[in-house]
């Protein structure tokens, strides 16, 4: 696999990883209200989608979960500290006295704070890659292509000209 492609895959992994967590907290405050509670968090949501496209054997689910469970505590923190730099930008812009300075420093650990987020997200998708099949590697990969070739696509309709009438 080339530099390229092993690039893409790893991006789409994340951006597969990042659309399952906001899907996931979406799907698991759903459940808390209705009384499911515990143990739909994202790792269940990620596990769960897995498992039906791919079709994780129970061994591989109880690895995969293992490993989705052992991120929490690096990748929980990050996020919190993502989250506080876009407070403290919202209270800079809302503060009626705007530092640019303070801005790019808040934008600088913001960046560092992705950037750690990206590769820790890359490492875990890495781990559960690891233990796919052949078979469902091939899978993972034909559904990752699938879906860049969709991004693509609206990103050339997003950047076509709009036509005046």
């Amino acid at each position: 696999m080339n530099v390229r492609r092993t690039t893409v895959v790893t991006i789409v992994l994340a951006l597969l990883l990042v659309a399952g967590v906001a899907v996931s907290q979406t799907v698991a405050k759903a459940a808390h209200h209705h009384g499911f509670g515990e143990g739909m968090g994202p790792e269940g949501h990620m596990l769960g989608m897995m498992t039906d496209y791919l079709g994780l054997t129970d061994a591989q689910q109880a690895q995969a979960k293992q490993i989705l469970q052992g991120q929490k505590s690096t990748i929980h923190p990050l996020m919190q500290q993502l989250h506080q730099s876009e407070l403290q930008m919202q209270q800079l812009i809302t503060s009626g006295n705007f530092d640019e300075a303070k801005a790019r420093e808040i934008a600088s650990q913001e960046a560092q704070t992705r950037t750690e987020l990206a590769v820790q997200r890359a490492k875990v998708h890495a781990q559960i890659f690891s233990l796919l099949t052949a078979d469902q590697k091939a899978k993972a990969v034909d559904f990752m292509n699938r879906r860049e070739q969709r991004m693509q696509k609206h990103m050339q309709q997003n950047d076509a000209p709009v036509q005046q009438q």
